[in-house]
């Protein structure tokens, strides 16, 4: 879902999106920090926030690192 604003964002056209790994930080609803491939060597780290039910908002993206490897931790940024 978050996609469109990545790419927006980054000002990058994606034609593999494809989610690796994810974990997740309860707060005032949940930070997602997800790992995404893509492109065939090329990998980035999202942080997207979903609220609480009641907000009744879908999932929007925080911030992003690019320049990532597969191999690279997943850590709260």
């Amino acid at each position: 879902q978050v996609k469109p604003e990545f790419e927006k964002s980054a000002n990058l056209v994606c034609g593999l999106f494809t989610l690796i790994i994810y974990r997740t930080q309860v707060v005032a609803g949940v930070n997602y920090f997800m790992k995404v491939q893509t492109s065939e060597n090329e990998y980035v780290h999202l942080r997207v926030f979903k609220g609480l039910p009641h907000a009744n908002e879908g999932p929007s993206l925080v911030r992003f690192q690019t320049g990532k490897t597969r191999d690279d931790p997943l850590d709260y940024f």
